[in-house]
């Protein structure tokens, strides 16, 4: 079975860690043990979330010093933007289809009366 990047992204964005840990790093890069202070876990453990993160190209990662920096790398996010967009014109039109038919209905309809 073949792995797109897509395919990666979704995997990583499918775990709810990882997601909070994306949300955390929106406010600004932050190093391994900053990250893992925020969370019930151990360092190697906050260690794999980033590595599913890194290798699915949703984070950055810069070695200064002793210290390992992580920063959102947003272009994924994009690319899977782009791709669900499709489905975003597909059920604008339909909800807008919605919207038209319920316009159409008259205002006046009895609640308490059964349907015809």
């Amino acid at each position: 079975m073949k792995s797109s990047s897509t395919d990666r992204v979704f995997a990583a964005l499918a775990n709810p860690t990882r997601r909070d840990i994306l949300d955390l790093l929106l406010a600004g890069e932050q190093t391994v043990q900053a990250i893992a202070e925020r969370f019930d876990m151990a360092r190697p453990s906050v260690s794999e979330h980033l590595k599913v993160l890194r290798d699915s190209g949703l984070v950055d990662e810069e070695k200064r010093g002793r210290h390992r920096y992580y920063r959102v790398r947003p272009q994924p996010l994009h690319e899977l933007q782009d791709w669900l967009e499709p489905f975003e014109r597909f059920w604008r039109a339909r909800l807008r289809d919605l919207g038209t038919v319920l316009d159409a209905l008259p205002d006046d309809i009895d609640e308490t009366e059964p349907a015809p």
